[in-house]
């Protein structure tokens, strides 16, 4: 007896099997971009404009034009095959909102962690994150204009990165950069499930 959404159902189209994939990172480094660029449907957006209340509480740094924020979550749905869609969840970045990422992350195959080098720093609160929930995870540098380039090995050696973790340079501006990474990240998170 077949199931109603196996392969071998006749008459109708096997159903895809949602996959969910967090997208994480610090503030600005560009999670919401990401999840606009590669969604197949008009991304749902938290975006808040920064306003006095966050002086002296979100750091700005290498990030004086942004504008807006994110204050709960982006979401954006993607189909990698006829068998899986992704439905993307873009964290917030400010510290004060990492509250969150533990129902956000909840159900979730695995996460992109977005760096920006001019800011490494705002990336180790994320990579520990995932790490200590042993939730699988790759870094995608987003290789933004004005930054200068490095090596994959010297972001590696700057972010304590273990080297069973891939990392990937992204623009997430960019369609096709963007779905490469969430690839990238679909077949590590599949190479970590215990085989049956």
């Amino acid at each position: 007896m077949a199931f109603p959404n196996s392969d071998h159902d006749s008459g109708t189209d096997s159903i895809p099997t949602p996959v969910k994939i967090i997208i994480a990172g610090g503030f600005g480094v560009g999670k919401t971009t990401m999840v606009g660029s590669v969604s197949e449907i008009p991304p749902l957006t938290t975006e808040e404009i920064l306003t006095e209340a966050s002086d002296g509480i979100d750091d700005l740094e290498g990030v004086e034009r942004k504008t807006t924020t994110t204050v709960a979550l982006d979401f954006g749905r993607i189909t990698i095959s006829p068998k899986h869609v992704l439905y993307l969840f873009g964290t917030p970045g400010q510290e004060r909102f990492w509250f969150m990422w533990d129902e956000l992350a909840r159900g979730a195959i695995g996460t992109v962690v977005l760096v920006d080098t001019r800011r490494l720093d705002t990336s180790f609160g994320a990579i520990d994150f995932f790490e200590r929930r042993q939730i699988p995870f790759i870094v995608a540098v987003n290789c933004f204009d004005s930054a200068q380039p490095y090596t994959e090995d010297e972001i590696r050696g700057a972010l304590a990165v273990p080297t069973h973790v891939p990392i990937v340079m992204c623009d997430a501006r960019k369609r096709d950069s963007s779905k490469l990474a969430l690839i990238k990240l679909v077949k590590h998170a599949m190479s970590a499930l215990p085989v049956r």
